[in-house]
This record gives structure tokens, sequence and C-alpha cells, in this order.
């Protein structure tokens, strides 16, 4: 019967030091879904960017050493 009685505390066990500060309308200073979901597409696109540049580059370089 642990369902009926369950504790809704999800940072009971969590250190206080990672514990959110909760305000009145729950915890503060935490990034929206929105905010996740357009960062996770900018790091995508850096890692792309990144990734076209070190290829690039070592085909500038493959072309240099040819």
């Amino acid at each position: 019967m642990e369902g009926l009685n369950s504790n809704l505390n999800l940072n009971e066990d969590a250190p206080p030091r990672v514990m959110p500060r909760i305000g009145d309308w729950g915890p503060l200073e935490v990034p929206a879904t929105r905010q996740k979901r357009r960062m996770r597409w900018w790091v995508i696109l850096l890692l792309l960017a990144v990734l076209a540049a070190l290829v690039g580059y070592g085909y500038w370089v493959y072309t240099m050493l040819r």
C-alpha cells in the first residue's frame, strides 16, 4: 500500500546543496521545458558545425599533403 501513502517530496534524499530553491509556485531558477528544448537544438547545431569544421580542416590538410 505504498501508493496510497507515497511521499511527493522528490528532493528528500538529495543533499541540500543540490536541492532547488522552492518558491510559491515551484522551484526557482530551473529552466523551463521550452528553454531546454531550444538549448538542445542549439547544442545539436553547434556540434554539427564543429563536425563540419573538422571535416573541412581534415580535407584541406589531406589536399595539402597529397
